[in-house]
């Protein structure tokens, strides 16, 4: 049984000049991402804290950003964010794997960028997309993705909270989907500014090249379980980590049921580390008796320390 989750959002949450406050009042964050700047070879603090935005969207910059300034957040709490258990949205998987001493932060940055050119290069733009849709039971949703396919891939992504479902697939077939959500009663249905199908089994090609990139990479037993989107079990076992990181391209993220899990183990506390507070969002309509919070700027930080 745990009792306080550390939780760390994924790609769409970025922004230019995220953290920036934080980045600039604890040398600790600011050499974090000096180092990321080191490992991969360019200024990606530069691309954080200044832009362009087109340049910080992309998929290939986003991970790693992402992970850098989620690292640097951690490394600034300084231990006063207790974790009986990790979970990440996504990409922010790795940066709880790193908190939890399982990846190495620089490892961890090289990994990420990879997975982005990966998964940016498996489906050609305009051929792949996706679509948040809002107000409709998942069982509906999967059930009009199977009628709308025919023949091509439309299938739920990211189950992200009671009545929010994002989709991806071919574009047509995600755009046929969208079209019959909004006659079954949709309260939106939408598609989203994103390069890919992320989540979906388009995406299986950068899953078959990014397990031949990851087998090179070592991978610890963590400090405390990672509680993985691929499986939703709460994982130890380093192969067991390793396999679920390849699977969670290609396979749905299920937020839904990470937080309803760690709800059913005994967890009270869910802290949000990363810019922004979308996770905290999504945990409270999915189980409001849980204490969320998010941490995302100094302010945050200092009402924690009291």
């Amino acid at each position: 049984m745990f009792k306080s989750a550390v939780v760390f959002p994924g790609q769409g949450s970025q922004s230019v000049g995220m953290l920036a406050d934080v980045i600039n009042e604890y040398s600790v964050a600011k050499d974090a991402l000096a180092e990321a700047d080191e490992s991969l070879g360019f200024a990606i603090s530069d691309l954080i804290l200044n832009g362009p935005v087109d340049q910080l969207n992309s998929t290939n910059n986003t991970q790693p950003a992402l992970v850098a300034v989620e690292v640097a957040l951690w490394r600034a709490l300084n231990g006063d964010v207790k974790a009986d258990v990790f979970a990440g949205h996504s990409l922010g998987e790795y940066s709880a794997l790193v908190c939890a001493g399982a990846l190495d932060y620089s490892d961890a940055l090289k990994l990420v960028r990879k997975r982005g050119e990966l998964m940016q290069k498996a489906v050609p733009n305009g051929v792949g997309g996706m679509a948040a849709i809002l107000g409709m039971d998942d069982e509906l949703v999967e059930k009009i993705c199977a009628d709308c396919a025919q023949g091509q891939v439309v299938q739920a992504a990211n189950y992200n909270s009671p009545g929010q479902i994002v989709i991806a697939g071919n574009v047509e077939a995600v755009e046929r989907a969208v079209v019959a959500c909004k006659e079954a009663g949709a309260r939106r249905a939408m598609l989203l500014p994103v390069s890919g199908p992320f989540h979906s089994a388009l995406m299986q090609p950068a899953a078959i090249e990014f397990s031949q990139f990851l087998s090179a990479f070592d991978i610890k037993k963590p400090s405390a379980p990672i509680l993985q989107n691929a499986s939703n079990e709460f994982v130890t076992d380093t192969e067991v980590l390793r396999s679920n990181l390849i699977k969670q391209i290609d396979h749905p993220v299920r937020w839904t049921e990470a937080i309803t899990a760690l709800a059913r183990n005994g967890v009270e506390n869910i802290t949000e580390v990363g810019p922004g507070k979308v996770l905290t969002g999504l945990n409270k309509r999915i189980n409001k008796a849980l204490n969320s919070q998010a941490i995302h700027s100094l302010d945050a930080i200092a009402a924690l320390k009291g």
